[in-house]
């Protein structure tokens, strides 16, 4: 029988990206008002640029956190301390604008309704020990040992801005070989070309992608303009909720549209996706399918969803009613019930804004625990997926 092939990407970026500096001080912001105040309402925007960060939004808190304090050290915490990159967390300007939450609103979340309406979606599979598409987790492997390599001093020359993208191609579906991978570093002036693509080959490359998943046909591409100076805030200006692909599934699942980052639990585009992720997560954990796509949607001020949606794309095990009578009978996706299972009312959102919120097997987050997997296996009469541990860490 002739096997069907097909290539697929995903891309990841650094903690010191632009935008990802931008929803790593929205999340500072909101952990500092989480750690303080957890039933603090929070959506919170961030813009940087060359000098300069902007945070806007409307805070409704009982407490007071010194939000400039804060932004500086998410700034340098993400490398950028010193002048010698363009952006510099000492000197920047710093601009923060910050009303309440309107009441109109308030209202219905204080009578726990979702704090929007929208339709936010959640995915798994079983092509990595994570449960994640293999495309991204990859990718984000691969910027986690960009910072790595930087910060530990082992390529002293990378700064804080990369990007990592990588191409599988699948057989009949399943994920057989690494086509492409593409790796993107900020360096100083100092270093040849040639340099950083031995250096990242051997020092990134090869202690992420396993040696298997590597042929002859496979492209590597180590910063392919040839040239990678200026970088960061100077040469790009970052927004919040600007890599919500990234921040999810790569794109091999679909997405609501709604960013995560410096939202507090009452938002649904973050409590919703989260819960969403964690029904699937345990659907295929209980070896129900092999794919599920969970979608569950909402309305302003209204306690249950107004649907949801199991997605299986034929992989399933069992009748996907039987799955959808599972979900409904297991899992209660309110709002306020989703907080209070996840225990969503903590200072655990920083963590989640660099390198992925979902299959993060380096981080203890809730909604990635697969503790309803034994008893869904249970009562769907089938074995639970057997998964080996990641050894990323």
């Amino acid at each position: 029988m002739k096997q069907h092939n097909h290539l697929f990407t995903s891309e990841s970026v650094t903690e010191g990206h632009p935008d990802k500096i931008a929803d790593q001080i929205s999340d500072a912001i909101l952990d500092a008002i989480m750690a303080k105040d957890p039933l603090g309402r929070v959506a919170c925007e961030t813009a940087v640029t060359t000098g300069l960060a902007f945070v806007i939004g409307e805070i409704t808190t009982d407490t007071y956190v010194e939000m400039r304090d804060i932004i500086r050290d998410t700034i340098e915490q993400a490398g950028y301390d010193h002048p010698g990159f363009g952006f510099d967390a000492e000197t920047c300007g710093v601009i923060v604008s910050i009303q309440k939450q309107s009441p109109d609103i308030a209202q219905g979340v204080d009578a726990g309704g979702a704090g929007d309406q929208g339709m936010m979606f959640g995915f798994a599979c079983d092509e990595t020990p994570e449960l994640m598409p293999m495309p991204i987790q990859l990718a984000h492997q691969l910027a986690r040992q960009l910072a790595r390599v930087r910060k530990d001093k082992t390529l002293a020359y990378l700064g804080p801005d990369g990007k990592t993208q990588v191409t599988i191609e699948y057989v009949d579906g399943r994920p057989r070989r690494v086509d492409t991978v593409v790796l993107s570093a900020q360096h100083t002036e100092d270093v040849s070309l040639d340099r950083i693509r031995d250096d990242l080959r051997e020092l990134v490359l090869e202690q992420v992608v396993p040696a298997k998943m590597l042929d002859q046909r496979s492209t590597i591409h180590v910063n392919p303009t040839g040239r990678f100076v200026l970088g960061g805030p100077r040469a790009d200006a970052g927004v919040t909720g600007r890599k919500i692909i990234v921040d999810s599934y790569g794109g091999y699942a679909r997405h609501g549209g709604g960013c995560f980052s410096g939202k507090d639990p009452s938002k649904v585009d973050r409590s919703g996706a989260y819960a969403a992720r964690y029904v699937a997560k345990n659907i295929v954990a209980a070896g129900l399918a092999s794919h599920c796509e969970i979608q569950v949607a909402y309305a302003i001020g209204v306690r249950r969803p107004v649907s949801i949606f199991v997605e299986t794309f034929g992989t399933e095990r069992v009748p996907v009613a039987t799955i959808e009578q599972l979900v409904n009978k297991h899992f209660d996706l309110s709002p306020l019930e989703i907080i209070r299972e996840l225990e969503l009312r903590r200072p655990i959102y920083k963590q989640t804004a660099a390198y992925g919120h979902f299959g993060r097997s380096d981080l203890d987050l809730p909604w990635e625990r697969t503790d309803k997997a034994d008893l869904l296996a249970a009562e769907a009469g089938v074995q639970r997926l057997q998964v080996v541990e990641s050894q990323d860490g």
